[in-house]
């Protein structure tokens, strides 16, 4: 089994994380007292940590979605964007994470004045001075940014005209979030209709709370080039009792098109998308040699970081230093970065961080 430190010290790349769903606590009540926002179940950091990681966990996205009234309550200023921003780059790094795409949905930013590209410019110079602060800590780390519209409001054209005005500076792509449930991926074919004209790039949230038609919606109606979550693909995967499967259309597609699925293992567990790591079909879909990656959603709510979801699919599954490289390359090959960018990474970063632990394991073995 692997230890935290290796897993830690691995290179590793997240696709999926929102950032108003990873901020230090610590922060969020700093942010609450400068910033005059009083509806915090409490100040005490450890006790708030734990009233989000409960709130969370209720088996329903629904519910889950509640706890964010608060991190976006306190994210209402520029400042606080910023910081939150800065400070998510660098928890991040710390992490061992060397690329990360980070989404947020700039329209819950905006009860106190600033407009959409106010928040925008705030949280990308965040990224940028937290991008530095890492790399002055000896953890340099690439930061990209997803533009976020949330289904149950009606700005989706707006959001997707706002990412792609911001693909120059940081932003790669356009995201669909929020509540699968009466929201089909459907409605916002505008939307997505602007961003594949554009030649930009589309996520969308399928298959998480929703079922096989919400993926095939994605895909086929709307060209969603990667599945944020894409769990419910195994209601398309059947399993006999001999051990053989069979692969239904929608999951012979995705495999076969290599359809980068955003898996969120404890994410899904606490918004009853599954009932536990262990019964995750993450393990079934990367045997099946899916484009699986790993990845945290939100990290506060969920109480996690990328090496703690690492940690428990290698007590799950004993997945070894073999397939974090695998799951990691996955993810770079599927981010939204330019080419160059990805292969850079992987050559240059990935490849190399994964040899020297292998050869440190192998020296230890041998001394």
């Amino acid at each position: 089994m692997l230890t935290i430190d290796t897993i830690r010290r691995a290179p590793k790349a997240l696709l999926h994380d929102h950032l108003d769903g990873g901020l230090r606590p610590a922060t969020v009540v700093d942010l609450a007292a400068e910033f005059g926002y009083p509806d915090l179940p409490t100040t005490d950091t450890a006790d708030l940590a734990v009233w989000f990681r409960r709130g969370a966990d209720r088996k329903s996205l629904e519910l889950y979605l509640e706890t964010f009234a608060h991190t976006v309550g306190v994210m209402q200023e520029r400042d606080a964007l910023a910081r939150v921003a800065a400070e998510c780059a660098e928890d991040l790094a710390a992490d061992g994470i060397v690329y990360a795409e980070v989404r947020y949905a700039p329209e819950l930013h905006v009860e106190r004045g600033l407009s959409l590209d106010d928040v925008v410019r705030a949280v990308q110079d965040g990224f940028l001075e937290g991008e530095r602060r890492a790399a002055a800590a000896g953890q340099p780390i690439t930061i990209r940014t997803l533009i976020t519209a949330m289904r149950q409001f009606e700005r989706s054209v707006e959001i997707a005209e706002l990412a792609v005005r911001w693909r120059d500076e940081g932003v790669v792509g356009f995201d669909v979030a929020g509540p699968e449930a009466g929201y089909r991926p459907t409605r916002y074919l505008d939307a997505f209709d602007h961003i594949r004209h554009e030649n930009f790039h589309l996520t969308i949230h399928a298959g998480e709370s929703f079922g096989l038609p919400s993926i095939h919606e994605a895909l086929q109606w709307c060209g969603a080039e990667r599945l944020g979550h894409g769990v419910r693909i195994v209601d398309d995967i059947t399993v006999r009792e001999d051990g053989s499967i069979e692969l239904g259309p929608v999951a012979t597609f995705v495999r076969d098109r290599r359809v980068p699925l955003e898996m969120c293992p404890t994410s899904n567990v606490h918004t009853g998308a599954v009932a536990s790591i262990a019964e995750h079909p993450i393990d079934l879909l990367r045997r099946l040699r899916y484009r699986v990656t790993v990845n945290t959603d939100n990290r506060l709510m969920s109480n996690v970081s990328l090496s703690g979801e690492f940690a428990a699919l290698d007590e799950a599954f004993g997945i070894g230093l073999g397939e974090m490289e695998w799951l990691t390359i996955n993810a770079m090959k599927s981010a939204f970065a330019p080419f160059d960018e990805r292969l850079r990474i992987i050559n240059e970063v990935v490849k190399p961080g994964y040899a020297h632990l292998r050869a440190s394991q192998t020296r230890v073995v041998a001394g």
